[in-house]
């Protein structure tokens, strides 16, 4: 297939047929991203993108899952998503799930009628990066909107049936803002309602201007006990009537993977183990992005 630099998904997204049909990011400015700096922004042509269906209808037929990639899919232009997805639908008909990243920009550009075609055409999990529910944060970070416009784009895509994954980054605030940043975060998640949260925990990149910053003193990254403190916190804020909380990216101290509101009180006292001394955290050898 017609993979061009690196290739990011969401780890849930491991075994799926990665269909790169944008490069890069539309954004790519967040202080703390390094995910697309060896790329410029850019959409493939359709010829390229549907060889590399034909190529997957030929040698996918195990993966039962697609990922547009790169970092915002959902910016193309509506017929152009729609021709893909009617192309997967006729191509790879076992597939039974596409996903891709998008952002509040480009969720803004689509109307609801436009959300609701494309989840009839096949488009079933939309990944948002909230990173933060602080406004602060998010404009420290240059995420491009304030938390409430993500928090709205979020919506829509719910109520157009789609399923919502919503990413979160612990230690996004330092350690001066970090409890304001868990609220927040719990805040603006209790009125998105995703149907899965993914925890990371930020890991400083180098090249990055957030990693710039941390090199001169100007940003203080948490320990281990800090981000587990933080993470403690947003979950304990949530008050979510369904869905998944997942704190087990690699990224991640300790691991949780907790059924809400059923599995918030155990993995509260997971945490409170772990931040006691009575269970141990994973090394940073071990830890990821």
């Amino acid at each position: 297939m017609d993979h061009r630099g690196t290739i990011i998904r969401p780890p849930s997204e491991a075994q799926s047929i990665l269909l790169q049909v944008t490069l890069g990011c539309s954004h790519n400015k967040c202080a703390f991203c390094g995910a697309y700096a060896d790329k410029r922004f850019a959409i493939k042509d359709p010829e390229t993108v549907r060889g590399d269906i034909a190529f997957a209808a030929a040698h996918c037929r195990g993966q039962r899952r697609v990922f547009l990639c790169d970092g915002d899919a959902m910016i193309l232009p509506q017929d152009r998503l729609l021709a893909i997805l009617a192309d997967v639908r006729e191509r790879l008909p076992w597939v039974t799930r596409v996903g891709t990243y998008a952002n509040a920009k480009s969720l803004r550009r689509k109307s609801g009628d436009e959300l609701e075609a494309l989840r009839a055409a096949g488009l079933s999990m939309v990944y948002m990066g909230l990173e933060s529910g602080d406004d602060g944060v998010l404009e420290a970070m240059r995420k491009g909107c304030p938390a409430a416009t993500i928090v709205e784009q979020g919506q829509r895509v719910r109520r157009a049936g789609i399923k919502l994954n919503v990413t979160v980054i612990n230690g996004l605030a330092g350690v001066e803002g970090a409890l304001n940043h868990a609220r927040e975060t719990a805040r603006a998640l209790n009125e998105m309602g995703p149907d899965q949260i993914a925890a990371l925990s930020l890991m400083l990149v180098p090249g990055t201007e957030l990693h710039g910053r941390w090199e001169r003193g100007e940003f203080v990254l948490p320990d281990g006990p800090g981000m587990l403190a933080e993470l403690r916190e947003m979950l304990a804020g949530l008050d979510l009537r369904r869905g998944l909380f997942l704190a087990n990216h690699a990224s991640n101290y300790l691991p949780l993977k907790v059924r809400l509101p059923s599995g918030k009180s155990a993995a509260l006292d997971a945490l409170d183990a772990a931040l006691d001394g009575r269970s141990s955290l994973r090394p940073e050898w071990s830890r990821g992005l």
